[in-house]
């Protein structure tokens, strides 16, 4: 058992067993080492065993307001998201009966929410809406679509925004509580302008809407957060435009969820309109400037002579797992000033919010505890909930190669193995043709590796692992794995380990399918290079289990 002290989370004991193989695969970076002490037990799957309640992660207890006593069921919309993938836990904390609306079902809901009901909806489907809010008496909004592109996002908003408000008056709701951005239509931002469009279209109906606008969101996970972490890490010389001189009041994550419960527990806010913030009022240099002074890092930031705004995005999106749209969108935002106007939303639900640096510093610790619950990085690409799988296409023409190890080592520490690749410990082998098939996708405005893992212990469907996602996992026999590069085709990574007399047999199949002559020739251009990365990786794998 060790001790790991916090900032301001106080001595957190962490029990450590983690398999060699797998250290020495993460080189002799004391930071991964110094990450990795604070991880997983033998088996991979389990999540991090910490001496401390499940109420640890919970941000509102000490929330100076009071559950409702007999309050109607509550629909949180955009469930899977970032936001909201925060908000049901703390709802159902408090003992509130939450419906979760998602637009695709995922086993992982009931695992993370099992007292949560579970409605697949799509703000954009008027009918499949007005079955989510059936029977709701209060219902968060926390719908965008950003991930659409700056070419869509704002028609996609506007319309579910409609969408959502005739069915909430329809169906009729108590309360609307809607999350947007802080900003006014005079932006430059069409992102901004999108959130204060939402905000009216909302409020147009007879439903009281509570809105509360933020402006960065400091949290592990957040796009915010995620853009300074990496470029302060990567770079050691920072450019700084004009822009980034402007002002802004950052909030951190657990103090938007604390705002977004204690909105609906105070019947004053009902139909009120707030700004929330955190108590500093910096500029974006200074973020980038904290962050270093947090990470103890060197780096040079210089005025640079340019302020391309479409340059700065595209270079963040090769450093960061913030595809280039979304950075271009969220850096748009940093021409306006963005500062929380009064603070009556502080006297309606009084507590001490988080600086900036604490909220750093919380971040970082649940990096280094492998307990990111949400990233938002993950909800990428879009509708990626509603991409084909595997079976569906299975029958069809297609392409396939196999490799495979007998072993005589257990099923169990196998697929432990497995369930390590990706992220910042590599593939086992030949991790820098995997980095450089990453920087490639990258470079043509594709997911990359940058992405990483959200946790580096377990993993669930519909994880992030570099540039896949996780389709399907059975425990100690198959993960399936889909390809979320860009590619002339749609492409699945099958491991699977199946009995063999007294062995195991460890396998890895590829299974491409394409319809273009383009995606025939990709095929067998890289089909010479299957046995070596291929047989190597089930080869490392056992050899480290």
């Amino acid at each position: 058992m060790s001790t790991k002290v916090t900032p301001g989370l106080g001595e957190v004991p962490v029990m450590v067993r983690w398999p060699e193989g797998v250290l020495r695969r993460m080189g002799k970076d004391n930071q991964d080492r110094e990450i990795m002490k604070h991880m997983v037990d033998g088996h991979f799957q389990k999540a991090l065993t910490c001496a401390l309640p499940d109420t640890f992660s919970l941000f509102c207890q000490d929330l100076p307001t009071r559950p409702l006593p007999g309050a109607g069921r509550v629909l949180v919309t955009g469930a899977s998201g970032y936001i909201g993938g925060r908000l049901v836990p703390e709802l159902l904390a408090r003992g509130y009966p939450v419906r979760a609306m998602v637009r695709a079902f995922s086993p992982a809901y009931s695992k993370h929410w099992p007292n949560a009901e579970i409605a697949v909806a799509d703000a954009l489907e008027t009918e499949s809406l007005d079955r989510a809010l059936e029977g709701i008496d209060t219902a968060y909004y926390l719908i965008h679509s950003l991930l659409l592109g700056p070419s869509s996002f704002l028609h996609a908003d506007i319309q579910a925004a409609v969408n959502f408000g005739k069915a909430a008056e329809k169906q009729g709701l108590r309360r609307i509580i809607y999350l947007g951005g802080l900003g006014d239509t005079r932006s430059q931002s069409p992102h901004l302008k999108s959130r204060m469009q939402v905000a009216q279209e909302l409020s147009r109906g007879r439903t009281p809407v509570t809105i509360l606008r933020a402006a960065i969101i400091i949290g592990s996970g957040s796009a915010s957060y995620e853009i300074i972490r990496h470029l302060v890490t990567r770079l050691p010389v920072l450019p700084i435009p004009h822009w980034a001189k402007n002002r802004c009041q950052p909030i951190a994550i657990r103090d938007v969820v604390k705002y977004l419960v204690g909105a609906m527990e105070t019947p004053e806010a009902t139909g009120g309109a707030f700004d929330i913030g955190g108590p500093e009022i910096l500029t974006y240099e200074g973020l980038l400037r904290i962050f270093a002074l947090v990470i103890r890092k060197r780096v040079w930031l210089f005025d640079a002579p340019f302020s391309h705004i479409g340059f700065y995005a595209y270079l963040a999106s090769l450093l960061t797992p913030v595809p280039a749209s979304i950075t271009r969108a969220l850096m748009e935002g940093l021409r306006d000033e963005v500062v929380a106007s009064g603070d009556e939303i502080r006297r309606l639900i009084p507590f001490k919010p988080l600086t900036y640096q604490e909220a750093v510093i919380r971040a970082l610790s649940r990096e280094e505890q492998d307990k990111v619950y949400t990233r938002w990085s993950d909800a990428y690409p879009p509708a990626y909930d509603l991409a084909l799988k595997l079976h569906e296409v299975q029958g069809k023409p297609g392409y396939t190669a196999t490799r495979s190890v007998l072993s005589d080592k257990p099923a169990r520490s196998l697929f432990g193995s497995v369930c390590c690749v990706g992220g910042r410990a590599g593939w086992f082998r030949a991790n820098w043709m995997w980095w450089l098939r990453g920087a490639f996708d990258r470079l043509f405005f594709g997911v990359g590796t940058s992405r990483g893992r959200r946790c580096h212990s377990s993993l669930e469907v519909n994880d992030v692992v570099d540039f896949f996602r996780v389709e399907d996992i059975e425990p100690d026999r198959r993960l399936l794995l889909r390809a979320e590069m860009k590619l002339p085709g749609k492409a699945w990574l099958d491991f699977a380990i199946r009995e063999e007399g007294e062995k195991e047999r460890l396998s890895v199949t590829a299974h491409f399918f394409t319809s273009s002559w383009f995606g025939r020739l990709y095929w067998y251009a890289f089909l010479p290079f299957h046995h070596f990365i291929f047989q190597g990786l089930v080869d490392q794998i056992e050899k480290q289990s």
